[in-house]
């Protein structure tokens, strides 16, 4: 498996997201039991979802870590009925652990939003199952409560930069270790340790990260500096009323060439990744 193996021709991929957790911050527990996941991520393929992200553990600013082995008994059911249906998954985890789980009940992709750093093995799981890895952006360490890692971090000379050169710090470390350079995806880490001015400046500078070497998957769904967007209208909205500005940010990344989005709401985001495919190719060959 490579990333070219789940990347969708003519379009930007929806990875739609599956929380099998009791407090991620937007729909903490409507998936825990796991024939509701399953079937809550067929629906999702159904609207259009061409990957799901299945995850264990909320990052939700303040959530506590759970127990690792009740981590993987979470998702590595979910994930092996996903891939006997032939449904594409990625793990959402930053224990290697539960990577090799999911790895072993079929998991497509391992989705680290710690870059590979919370757990000193992941890397060497990323390389020994050889599946595609996507290493995202968060300035957190090893073992620390999400609580102590979630506030605004300082970014130096500007968060742009700092994103620019972490990546690439987390590219050298997986090739390091053995992780093939084609099976790499890096993600900017959008609302994680990120002030709403920082967010919004790593959005605007998305064409560069685009330009780079390795595709680009971003992950806006539901952030609170999108929810922020109604707040300025002196409305109070929750996570999910940031779905509409969620599909707008979907629309520009893919329209920008955005290899992937993830995202809780797949129907608004799938037709807003279709209107951007016919947009870039004048309506040819845009059949989804």
């Amino acid at each position: 498996m490579r990333v070219r193996d789940l990347t969708v021709q003519g379009r930007c991929l929806v990875m739609g997201i599956v929380n099998v957790t009791e407090d991620s911050f937007s729909d903490g527990g409507k998936w825990i039991e796991v024939d509701n996941a399953i079937a809550h991520a067929r629906e999702l393929v159904a609207h259009g979802a061409d990957m799901i992200d299945v995850g264990g553990e909320s990052t939700r600013p303040g959530a506590t870590r759970v127990d690792p082995e009740l981590e993987a008994r979470r998702v590595a059911p979910v994930i092996a009925a996903l891939s006997q249906e032939g449904i594409p998954t990625s793990v959402d985890t930053m224990r290697a652990a539960t990577a090799r789980a999911a790895a072993e009940a079929g998991t497509s992709m391992i989705n680290d939003v710690s870059g590979g750093l919370a757990d000193p093995e992941m890397y060497r799981v990323m390389a020994e199952t050889d599946l595609p890895v996507c290493l995202m952006h968060w300035r957190t360490v090893a073992g620390a409560a999400f609580a102590e890692a979630s506030g605004a971090a300082d970014h130096g000379d500007g968060v742009v930069a700092d994103v620019h050169r972490v990546l690439d710090e987390l590219v050298d470390k997986a090739l390091a270790a053995g992780v093939d350079k084609d099976n790499i995806v890096l993600d900017p880490g959008l609302g994680f340790a990120k002030t709403r001015e920082d967010n919004w400046s790593l959005l605007q500078a998305l064409p560069e990260f685009i330009a780079g070497e390795f595709p680009i998957l971003v992950g806006a769904s539901r952030k609170r500096f999108l929810a922020e967007v109604r707040s300025a209208r002196g409305l109070k909205p929750s996570p999910v009323d940031a779905d509409p500005a969620t599909a707008a940010v979907t629309a520009i990344s893919a329209h920008q060439g955005a290899w992937g989005v993830r995202v809780h709401d797949v129907p608004s985001s799938r037709d807003a990744v279709d209107v951007a495919a016919a947009w870039n190719t004048g309506g040819k060959d845009c059949h989804g």
